[in-house]
């Protein structure tokens, strides 16, 4: 069974949000080893200078990696990242599954993104869209797409 590991930064405050990803990662446990893994966040000053921004960045990024072991394939969320439809995403679960890669990192970063430390560790770049989401709420899109991609590659039916 293939481990994935999901890197977030921050926690999930709305109750409707937990809910969602609980039950995604019950569903998820049929496929999967699965674990969430939350950093603290930083809190960013509202009109705060972009340097001040990349250490904010940095000092999320230092927590994230804290989590990556060297072994470890790493596919950070970004919005330039290679968009795929959901059996495009499927068939690259599998693909990376049947090479060897027994451990995937997912990494979704904080409000303000993923700093150049934990992009240059990234093996690949995903993109679900060219839209801004909120990174809580992208972390139940993540794991329904996750979700989507198993019942895909099993052939086993599930909403279109």
């Amino acid at each position: 069974m293939i481990g994935i590991s999901l890197l977030t930064v921050g926690k999930i405050k709305e109750k409707y949000l937990n809910e969602g990803i609980a039950e995604y990662a019950k569903r998820l446990s049929r496929y999967c080893s699965l674990e969430i893994i939350e950093v603290a966040d930083e809190k960013t000053p509202d009109g705060a200078s972009d340097v001040l921004c990349e250490q904010i960045k940095d000092k999320e990024g230092e927590r994230l990696l804290k989590y990556i072991k060297d072994d470890a394939y790493v596919i950070a969320l970004a919005i330039n990242g290679k968009m795929l439809s959901s059996e495009e995403f499927s068939k690259e679960i599998e693909n990376l599954s049947v090479s060897g890669k027994s451990r995937l990192v997912f990494v979704i970063g904080g409000s303000l993104g993923l700093s150049k430390s934990v992009l240059s560790r990234a093996n690949a770049f995903l993109s679900f869209s060219k839209m801004t989401f909120p990174h809580q709420l992208m972390r139940m899109v993540f794991l329904e797409q996750l979700y989507r991609a198993f019942k895909i590659s099993t052939n086993e039916p599930y909403h279109k």
